[in-house]
């Protein structure tokens, strides 16, 4: 009955403060490639936007000059 105290009484794998601090660790690396993964996605629309706001700025200024001046001088 001896034997099986001592076992019970073990340290068990999340007492070790190794263990605990791999898993914190490795918790916080999944969720920053999520985190960094949508920021991506976000960034790429942002920049998907910005450049036809450009691309309709350029039309509408080129429209504009035209309009001004018919004979293209």
């Amino acid at each position: 009955m001896h034997v099986t105290a001592v076992l019970a009484a073990g340290p068990s794998a999340f007492d070790q403060p190794g263990t605990l601090g791999f898993l914190v660790v490795f918790g916080m690396g999944v969720i920053l490639y999520f985190v960094f993964r949508s920021m991506a996605k976000h960034l790429r629309k942002v920049n998907t936007a910005a450049r036809q706001e450009e691309e309709a700025r350029e039309k509408a200024g080129v429209a504009a000059s035209s309009a001004d001046n018919p004979e293209g001088r």
